[in-house]
């Protein structure tokens, strides 16, 4: 298959899956609107993003950076970079938790392009560090093993990207029938990060399709909070 026919066929799966991936969020969305009815008792109003909205009000452009460029490519570091992995994708795994350790230690008062500057400019050199020190047949054993086991790696990695968005709506873990219903959504879109991933075989399809999913969001509520 020549190269423009098979990008020709990732791109057209990646749309299909996106458009699946609606389809479910569709589907979640009647089922809650009938357990609604239902049960009536239930406080969906319990729980809000109150830091996003906030971070959405005082600095939209900070919030739209971090929906649709950094969150895809961090979060897609970590939990899709291990499922059939390459000796990069390794690599890129730790760079990525080595840049979230960053991130929490460094105060929050720091400018945020120059923290996210400096942070990604010492990962980069991290990442050749990382190909010098560790053995290359230590990245083959350790690809080896994880493409073994790629479907527990795939579900398991789905259900703990929904349940680390636990976070968005409340400081602590904890976890009740709402907050589960509330990440939901979250646990449907890794699984199908996690299948155009294995289908397209690269870890930027899982990122592009987890920035669209990210910035449909934004091309909602970003115009109208720039508008106030």
């Amino acid at each position: 298959m020549p190269p423009e026919a098979s990008l020709r066929f990732k791109i057209f799966n990646l749309l299909t899956n996106f458009g699946k991936m609606l389809g479910c969020y569709f589907l979640f969305f009647i089922l809650l609107a009938a357990l609604q009815s239902t049960f009536p008792s239930f406080d969906y109003d319990k729980y809000q993003q109150t830091e996003i909205f906030e971070l959405l009000k005082t600095q939209p452009w900070k919030f739209a950076f971090m929906a649709a460029i950094f969150a895809p490519v961090m979060e897609e570091g970590i939990f899709r970079s291990l499922l059939k992995p390459t000796e990069f994708s390794l690599k890129f795994f730790f760079c990525c938790v080595l840049f979230m350790i960053g991130i929490a230690l460094i105060p929050e008062e720091a400018h945020w392009i120059l923290k996210y500057g400096v942070l990604g400019g010492t990962l980069l050199l991290a990442f050749y560090a990382l190909g010098e020190l560790i053995p290359e047949h230590i990245f083959r054993k350790t690809c080896y093993w994880l493409h073994r086991y790629y479907l527990i790696n795939w579900i398991l990695g789905a259900i703990i990207f929904g349940f680390v968005h636990i976070f968005n709506y409340v400081d602590t873990f904890q976890i009740d029938l709402i907050l589960f219903i509330m990440i939901f959504p979250r646990i449907i879109a890794g699984f199908f990060f996690g299948k155009i991933k294995l289908e397209n075989r690269g870890l930027i399809w899982p990122m592009l399709m987890h920035s669209m999913n990210n910035s449909m969001v934004l091309l909602f509520i970003l115009p109208l909070t720039l508008s106030n």
